[in-house]
C-alpha cells in the first residue's frame, strides 16, 4: 500500500537557542477551531510578531489528519481514529501512516501541545489536560504547562491510555499537554483566541518568549490516576438509541445519581433517564440531538483524593 503521508507544517527558528515546541491541531478532522488557532499562530510568527524574541524552534501543524479533514469527520477514509492509532505504521492505511508521521514529529520535539474540541458531536468545558506521567520531573513540567495555558479547568488523568498523541509523548519522555475547547460547527472566536493566547502563555513559561502572563483564570484542578480516567468515550453510556435531551449544563457540579439526560424512543413510547455515575463537574456533553446505545452522554470529572 502506497500513500506516503507528509504532514504540512510551518517551522520558525528563533534568533537565540532554546527548546523545540510542537503544536498540532486537526488530529480529528471535524475540530476546526484549533485549526484556525494554529493558522493564526503561523500568521503571527510569519509576520514577525513575537518572532524576534523567539528562543528555540516552533513547529506548527494546523491539520494533522488531512484525510479526516477532507471528510469533515473525526476519522479518515479508513474509519480509524487517529487518537487510537499512534504510533502508527509507515506501511499501513492512511490513518496509520499519519499516526506514524505525527509520532516521529512528537519524538523530535522537546515539548508538545495538542489542540482539540469535542468535534461535531460533543462539547467540552475549556480545559488543559495531561497524563500523570511516572517521571516526577516530566509530570511537574506538564502541570506547569497546563496551568500556564490558563483555561478554567485543569485535568490530570491516567498515564495508561494507549494509541494517543500523548502516549507517544509519554514514551518519548516529551512533556505534553492537550487542550479541549467546546465543539460543534460554530467558528467560536473566543475559542480561537483562547487557544492562541494559551500557546503563547506556555511559550513564555518555557522561556521561549518574553511575554507577560495574564491573571489566573483557573477555576479547578483535578487529578485522577484510575486506569480509564481521561477516556471520554466510555463515560455515562446511553442505555438505548433515541432522541437526546440534556438535563445539565456544561461545567455544572453534579452528584452520583443526579439526572444528566433523557433519551426518548423513536415513537415516543419509551423514555429513560441517564444518571451520573460520579460526583464532580460536568466537563463533556453530547450535544448532537440523537444518541446511539453505548455512546457516552457526558463526562463528569471526579475528585479521587
Amino acid at each position: 500500500m502506497t500513500i506516503a503521508v507528509t504532514l504540512q507544517a510551518e517551522q520558525f527558528e528563533g534568533c537565540r537557542p532554546g527548546p523545540h515546541l510542537l503544536i498540532t491541531a486537526g488530529v480529528h478532522g471535524d475540530e476546526h477551531v484549533p485549526m484556525h488557532a494554529v493558522r493564526e499562530l503561523i500568521r503571527i510568527f510569519r509576520d514577525g510578531t513575537h518572532h524576534q524574541s523567539l528562543c528555540g524552534k516552533l513547529t506548527l501543524v494546523p491539520v494533522v489528519n488531512e484525510s479526516a479533514f477532507a471528510r469533515n469527520h473525526r476519522c479518515g477514509t479508513d474509519d480509524l481514529d487517529l487518537a487510537r492509532t499512534c504510533p502508527g505504521n509507515p506501511d499501513g492505511t492512511v490513518t496509520e501512516q499519519t499516526a506514524h508521521a505525527l509520532s516521529l514529529l512528537i519524538q523530535s520535539a522537546d515539548y508538545y501541545i495538542d489542540l482539540h474540541t469535542g468535534g461535531t458531536g460533543l462539547t467540552v468545558f475549556p480545559l488543559a489536560g495531561y497524563c500523570l506521567h511516572p517521571d516526577e520531573a516530566i509530570l511537574g513540567t506538564q502541570r506547569q504547562m497546563a496551568k500556564a495555558f490558563n483555561l478554567p479547568f485543569v485535568w490530570g488523568t491516567s498515564a495508561e491510555l494507549e494509541g494517543r498523541s500523548l502516549s507517544v509523548a509519554r514514551d518519548a519522555k516529551v512533556p505534553a499537554i492537550y487542550v479541549e475547547y467546546l465543539g460543534g460547527l460554530s467558528p467560536c472566536t473566543e475559542g480561537r483566541t483562547a487557544c492562541v493566547e494559551g500557546c503563547l502563555n506556555v511559550m513564555s513559561t518555557l522561556g521561549m518568549l518574553d511575554r507577560d502572563l495574564p491573571a489566573n483564570a483557573i477555576e479547578e484542578v483535578v487529578e485522577d490516576s484510575r486506569p480509564q480516567s481521561g477516556h471520554m468515550q466510555i463515560c455515562n453510556p446511553a442505555p438505548m438509541t433515541g432522541f437526546l435531551e440534556l438535563l445539565v449544563e456544561l461545567g455544572q457540579k453534579v452528584k452520583t445519581g443526579d439526572p444528566i439526560a433523557s433519551i426518548g424512543s423513536i415513537c415516543g413510547n419509551r423514555d429513560c433517564i441517564v444518571k451520573s455515575k460520579q460526583d464532580g463537574r460536568v466537563i463533556v456533553l453530547r450535544t448532537y440531538p440523537v444518541v446511539n446505545e453505548g455512546e457516552a452522554i457526558g463526562v463528569v470529572a471526579e475528585r479521587t483524593e
